[in-house]
């Protein structure tokens, strides 16, 4: 049995603001499925619900030295199915705010964190043989390993893995934080320094034993200046740890034969649960009923993720016979641009502002069709859960859309793909999606067989379970 600590500034049940939540959520419970031994620390933010933090318990507090000031640090536990979670508590950085990032203290927030992670294990009576880090938040974990921790009793023979889920996010800040903030000698601020900053990335790629993605293709991806947004030149370097492992879904909570938030459950033989949900997804919407196809949106509103291609080519897709069921929040210009579509074709168009969950789901059950379009997508969930309820994909082919999403075109495939950005491939891409949807027999069986796709969890826990064993030796 492995001894591995996940280490995430959010998971779900606690706290959640992106997929990092989902997959600290989901990957530590298929790696305890599979009989290792993984634990799960974050902060102990002021926004958990009261009903979760009844059911902690208070383990140890003790000081973290954050630069030349000391800091107290509480361990709470929480035990979620099979796995255990540490929650940090410090009243300072994490209680009494909305939200969980954005704040003019994140770097101090987040480095003293990262330090109160490796402080823990002299208290908490467990040790892992692995920290698994993500994104930057975490960053600092490998970096105060191998600068004050390497050397101490207890602490020798622990291996440090770095999960880029979006390598946009570095956590870039003025060097003065190195000595004011980080508390890091000046002699090894070479570390942290790129291109005349500290970048936390930058130094978890320098520091940790191993880097993965996400996905095979971002992680060969970002290798690219187009896609690195600047980390191109120090992951060249360390091409050597890098590797990517596609993420999964939980099948248990997408299933469209028990899901409770869809009005009609249904399974691959018999999908009669599934017209009814797109009856009742019209009647919801105010759409016009018939038997056109429906196309799914749920995302940021914004550029990465390939909204200026959908608004330059929205009113040729309407033209082409679709209806669309939009849900999603972000830029003022594209929230605008939906509005105006819906106003414009009130009997074609639905868009909801904001994020309801429930309304997602049946937004999944009941459309025919479901469009990504992404300048670039590390993973995406949305296209794995789509093929759980037999709405097939339109994406571009980036990151993990590559990796789960085969053009059908061919006869073969589970979606629709276009490979270049470019806002009339995409419209192709719907067209021809358009015209296997009028082939009743061969629409079936392209359903039946995305219904079919394995996305779950235990092939990644699986790779993931290889990495850390070679780690261990």
């Amino acid at each position: 049995m492995m001894k591995i600590l996940y280490a995430a500034s959010e998971a779900v049940p606690y706290a959640a603001s992106g997929g990092l939540a989902d997959v600290a959520g989901s990957l530590p419970q298929a790696l305890c499925k599979a009989g290792q031994d993984c634990r799960v620390v974050m902060p102990l933010y002021a926004s958990i619900k009261p009903e979760l933090k009844e059911n902690l318990k208070f383990l140890c507090n003790f000081q973290v030295a954050v630069a030349w000031r000391h800091q107290y640090c509480g361990v709470f536990e929480g035990k979620v199915g099979n796995v255990t979670y540490y929650l940090i508590d410090n009243e300072y950085y994490f209680g009494g705010r909305d939200g969980l990032y954005g704040f003019y203290d994140d770097c101090e927030r987040y480095s003293f964190f990262s330090r109160a992670v490796l402080e823990m294990l002299s208290f908490i009576g467990w040790t892992p043989q692995v920290i698994n880090c993500n994104d930057w938040q975490t960053a600092l974990v490998p970096v105060y390993y191998q600068v004050f921790y390497k050397y101490q009793h207890g602490f020798e023979n622990l291996k440090t893995v770095f999960t880029i889920h979006n390598i946009q996010y570095q956590g870039k800040y003025g060097s003065e934080v190195l000595n004011e903030v980080m508390g890091i000698p000046s002699y090894h601020k070479d570390l942290l320094m790129y291109d005349g900053c500290v970048n936390m990335m930058k130094a978890a790629f320098e520091a940790s034993d191993k880097i993965t993605t996400v996905s095979p293709s971002y992680a060969w991806e970002i290798l690219d200046p187009w896609y690195s947004h600047g980390l191109d030149r120090a992951l060249k370097d360390k091409q050597y740890k890098l590797t990517g492992f596609l993420n999964g879904i939980d099948n248990d909570t997408f299933d469209p034969e028990t899901d409770p938030l869809i009005p009609h459950n249904f399974i691959i033989g018999d999908r009669s649960g599934k017209l009814q949900d797109k009856k009742d997804l019209l009647a919801e919407l105010g759409l016009q009923d018939g038997s056109e196809p429906i196309i799914g949106i749920i995302t940021r509103f914004v550029s990465h993720k390939g909204i200026d291609l959908i608004r330059h080519v929205f009113e040729d897709i309407v033209r082409e016979g679709y209806k669309f069921a939009i849900l999603g929040s972000g830029d003022k210009l594209y929230e605008d641009f939906f509005r105006e579509m819906a106003w414009k074709y009130p009997d074609k168009v639905s868009v909801t502002i904001g994020f309801i969950p429930a309304l997602a789901r049946r937004i999944y059950a009941a459309c025919d069709m479901f469009l990504m379009p992404s300048q670039s997508e590390p993973c995406g969930l949305a296209q794995m859960i789509s093929l759980r309820y037999g709405t097939i994909p339109i994406v571009r082919e980036t990151g993990g859309l590559r990796d789960t999403i085969k053009d059908a075109s061919g006869g073969d495939g589970n979606g629709f793909t276009f490979k270049t950005y470019n806002a009339h491939d995409m419209l192709d891409a719907t067209k021809r999606a358009y015209a296997v949807y009028e082939d009743k027999p061969s629409w079936e069986s392209l359903v039946t067989f995305a219904m079919q796709c394995d996305n779950s969890w235990e092939k990644s826990a699986e790779l993931y379970q290889g990495l850390y064993r070679e780690l261990i030796g």
